[in-house]
């Protein structure tokens, strides 16, 4: 599929009222749905994980709880979510590979993002006193072993960290981001007034997202005289 961002909405839901045509209404709510729930207000970074049950839970979480962007460092292992595991879950959400820690860093930065690093060493902030209404945040997610990078720790902006009530320091990775993801976005919802995505951008992916549920979708979208660009 051709890039199709920018269009104006009426392109977009031309086609989607196209598309729509060709699953049953009971599909088409979800993924309205869906959309309507999808936000970029929270969004994650993943600095080299490397077992590929992490990163397909991590995939699965953001799906899950309506994050629509997950963000990858690669530079010493490459993110390769196990497909058992994901379910295809990873064609709902944006996944956004950066070549460095200090690019991601710096283009989260530029975009309006706070840096919130995870680590059960920092007494900072935990799930419950986070301040979700301070601004867009990214969650910072570091490898299973080491956990986040000196680089990560030298830029964030506040940590964050899970209590443990018993003999363990801390949790999985996949674990401590069901946990923090769920109860960010559960709170982003109930006080952030502007937490879900525009409606030109909800509008795009939504469009997207029914290509990719419809067979044959640019074939139909000839046939119909509305696929110039798809």
């Amino acid at each position: 599929m051709k890039n199709t961002e920018n269009k104006p909405l009426a392109w977009y839901r031309e086609r989607i009222d196209q598309l729509a045509e060709f699953m049953t209404p009971e599909r088409y709510a979800t993924l309205c749905r869906a959309a309507e729930f999808r936000t970029n207000y929270l969004t994650v970074l993943a600095e080299n994980l490397f077992h590929g049950q992490n990163a397909a839970a991590l995939m699965r979480h953001c799906e899950a709880f309506g994050v629509q962007r997950l963000h990858t460092i690669e530079t010493v292992c490459p993110f390769e979510p196990n497909p058992m595991i994901t379910r295809g879950t990873e064609q709902w959400v944006d996944h956004i590979r950066h070549e460095s820690t200090a690019e991601a860093l710096r283009s989260l930065k530029a975009a309006g993002y706070r840096i919130v690093a995870t680590t059960p060493h920092r007494e900072d902030t935990t799930p419950e006193t986070f301040d979700v209404a301070r601004g867009p945040f990214v969650l910072v997610f570091g490898t299973e072993h080491a956990g986040i990078s000196d680089e990560v720790i030298a830029a964030a902006d506040e940590f964050l960290r899970i209590p443990m009530c018993g003999m363990v320091e801390s949790l999985n990775v996949s674990a401590s981001a069901a946990i923090t993801i769920y109860q960010l976005a559960e709170r982003m919802r109930r006080t952030v007034a502007d937490w879900r995505l525009d409606e030109p951008t909800r509008t795009e992916l939504l469009y997207r997202w029914m290509c990719r549920s419809v067979k044959d979708s640019a074939q139909i979208l000839l046939l119909t005289g509305t696929n110039n660009e798809v």
